[in-house]
């Protein structure tokens, strides 16, 4: 099992000196395979990483553009990896770009790099650097300080080293042994999961977990610092004489303040980032770790971030975090993910009857069954009726006979044994879905997970 651990560095002012000039290194490489790329189609040609990887590799020592004020190769500074990697990358953005456009999916080709508008970074091969407890070992610079050693033991596979505001980190991707890899569940239940955002998560036994929303929290902060870099900028600008937007390839004189305004803008962006992250992690691990099935629905996130009235809220959340950590971290705890379909009406049906609410809408949060007459939390509700699909599937499969008792917390109806016995399907827990046919695309998407 591949698994990557990012640690952050300590490095020395030359080190980090170092890691600039290599990430910059990688981005010009990048956008000088990507002219070529563009100028070999336009000429009727089929373009190929390895012949421009070869090509860059006979003239990156003598060519003029590559030399520094003194006529010599500044490449030769920088180790290979740097420079080599670039070209591997762009041929698979390329790759994934044409299988987006073949299945029908939004697709973007590759685009040009600028300083400080894109994230640095650079490749380490796997044999030109070494791990010493509390350290590790770089071509060129030596040895580098680590905040924590290596977490797993294993085959390294790759390393990277990027930045993120004005710390570097150290990114290694280890084979790991499976039984290594693996950990023990504290639980078995079912849970069925809805997410939200008042409650960035309801959970079937009735649990509501509030997201930190690090981004609101820190907006007020986030735009005071951005108006005063700003106008530190349109004071550089004044400067100049350069009226309207930056002329293509003019730099402005570049001031300590203006420096001092961005990274102080970078870390507060940074900050949000951490805490969003540190939720997300914590959330996913759970989930997995005391539960043997959860489900979750196929949310189109991307078509739900095209509302300007929530994108900053569901943005803030980090749908998409979630349902991608709840994936893979399933795979080490041997849970399964149940992924219901988009359009299964987990919100309408009645948790109590199975009976659908047709004309439910958003802003009804309580509801009451016309049929039954109970009083429904409309997410409570819908992670009831994940919970039941989730344990619907897994009967289909396995037949667990935990699953059963993992029903009856948050039912309406109640009527489920207290204690273990046979799985009852979801189709006859919940009613009629009305067509939905989710009953029976229960079982195959459970296998795919």
């Amino acid at each position: 099992m591949l698994l990557a651990h990012r640690i952050r560095l300590d490095p020395s002012l030359d080190q980090r000196d170092y890691f600039t000039r290599a990430a910059g290194t990688a981005r010009r490489v990048w956008n000088w395979a990507l002219a070529e790329w563009q100028r070999q189609v336009a000429l009727g040609q089929r373009p190929n990483a390895m012949a421009l990887k070869k090509r860059f590799n006979r003239i990156k020592y003598t060519d003029p553009d590559w030399l520094d004020e003194h006529g010599q190769p500044w490449l030769r500074a920088i180790h290979r990896d740097a420079h080599a990697q670039p070209f591997a990358n762009l041929a698979r953005a390329w790759t994934r770009y044409v299988e987006q456009r073949r299945a029908g999916q939004p697709a973007h080709p590759p685009r040009f790099k600028k300083k400080g508008r894109c994230r640095d970074s650079f490749y380490l091969a796997n044999d030109k650097f070494r791990m010493e407890g509390l350290a590790v070992v770089l071509p060129r610079i030596g040895r580098v300080l680590l905040r924590e050693p290596l977490r797993w033991p294993g085959k390294i596979m790759g390393a990277s080293v990027s930045r993120q505001a004005d710390q570097w980190y150290l990114s290694v991707q280890v084979e790991v042994p499976e039984q290594l890899a693996m950990r023990s569940r504290t639980g078995d239940t079912v849970v069925g999961v809805d997410l939200g955002l008042r409650a960035a998560v309801t959970l079937s036994s009735g649990e509501k977990i509030a997201a930190p929303r690090p981004l609101k929290t820190a907006l007020r902060r986030l735009r005071i610092r951005s108006r005063r870099q700003s106008r530190k900028l349109e004071a550089a600008k004044k400067a100049s004489g350069v009226t309207g937007p930056i002329p293509k390839g003019f730099r402005l004189p570049v001031s300590k303040n203006r420096t001092k305004g961005a990274l102080a803008l970078a870390r507060l962006h940074a900050r949000i980032a951490r805490v969003r992250a540190d939720f997300t992690h914590k959330l996913t691990t759970r989930l997995c770790r005391e539960n043997q099935a959860v489900a979750i629905e196929d949310l189109n996130v991307r078509g739900m971030l095209a509302n300007h009235k929530l994108a900053r809220a569901i943005a803030d959340v980090g749908f998409h975090a979630i349902r991608r950590q709840l994936q893979y971290k399933s795979a080490r705890y041997g849970t399964r993910i149940v992924l219901a379909d988009r359009w299964y009406p987990s919100s309408k049906l009645c948790s109590g009857c199975g009976v659908r609410n047709g004309e439910l809408t958003l802003g009804e949060r309580v509801w009451t069954c016309a049929a039954c007459g109970i009083r429904h939390d409309r997410d409570v509700n819908a992670a009831v009726n994940l919970q039941r699909l989730a344990t619907g599937a897994l009967a289909a499969h396995t037949a667990l006979p935990e699953a059963s008792q993992a029903v009856t917390p948050g039912t309406a109806a109640g009527t489920a044994p207290a204690v273990g016995g046979e799985v009852t399907p979801a189709r006859h827990e919940c009613g009629q879905h009305d067509g939905s046919g989710q009953e029976e695309y229960a079982a195959h998407v459970c296998a795919r997970f």
